[in-house]
């Protein structure tokens, strides 16, 4: 049984100051808090007996577990279709680590605002095997619950560090490969690509903000094969997926 308190609490949670008050996000569905129980121990779970049944390790967490019938999960759920369980997992407190951006392929999102997007490119991200994203402080809350359940499970396996990105890019070394999609840039396939550096990716309709764009020394541009009108421009995940996997093609 649900009490009006714990209601009241995980509703809340909606909104990103009590997430940040309360050092928690949620999630839902059996993907997406099965991924995230392999890696995070949950503060509480509210489950159906089926969830329950088919997941006997629960009872040896150190959390708060509630049995909820399908009508209060469809209460407390933020989705249309709930899927047997929600549960609350702390903020993950990953830090900026100089030796990790220098050895790997990371990218970073400036500005992006899209919940959806943000899901969908931490969920690129996973597919490429790029462990970590670095968000500017205007990017969408990565625990928005839109945002971790568009990530379809990729949040458990990528780490999300929101930063000031001119402070981050002033202090790499002036011969470090940052990449700038701009529509200015060079045709992505002609252009050399290293297996580390830096992917920026800008917002929806302005890009890369200007500050940003002259911290690049890589301007790629993914070209249009369409003769006459076309799209102006690509939606911001679709053009992620298309960047990451040349790099991955070229590795």
């Amino acid at each position: 049984m649900i009490s009006k308190n714990q209601f009241k609490y995980i509703r809340q949670l909606e909104q990103k100051k009590y997430r940040r008050r309360e050092g928690l996000f949620v999630a839902e569905g059996t993907k997406v808090v099965g991924d995230l129980l392999q890696r995070y121990q949950p503060k509480a779970i509210y489950a159906m007996s089926e969830f329950i049944l088919a997941h006997p390790n629960l009872s040896q967490m150190d959390c708060e577990i509630t049995e909820v019938t399908s009508d209060e999960l469809q209460r407390l759920s933020f989705q249309q279709h709930p899927q047997q369980v929600l549960a609350l997992f702390p903020i993950p407190d990953h830090s900026y680590s100089r030796s990790t951006i220098n050895d790997q392929l990371t990218i970073a999102l400036d500005g992006v605002q899209d919940p959806g997007n943000l899901g969908t490119i931490i969920r690129i991200a996973d597919w490429f095997g790029i462990d970590t994203i670095y968000c500017s402080e205007d990017t969408v809350d990565a625990w928005n619950p839109k945002v971790v359940q568009a990530t379809m499970g990729s949040i458990a396996r990528v780490n999300i560090i929101y930063m000031n990105l001119l402070e981050m890019l002033d202090a790499l070394p002036s011969s470090f490969p940052v990449y700038g999609t701009l529509l200015d840039g060079e045709n992505i396939y002609q252009q050399p690509l290293s297996e580390n550096g830096l992917i920026i990716m800008g917002n929806e309709g302005n890009g890369i903000s200007e500050a940003v764009r002259q911290r690049t020394n890589h301007r790629l541009f993914i070209p249009s094969y369409h003769q006459g009108d076309t799209a102006e421009s690509l939606n911001v995940a679709i053009a992620t997926a298309i960047t990451c996997s040349e790099f991955r093609r070229r590795g």
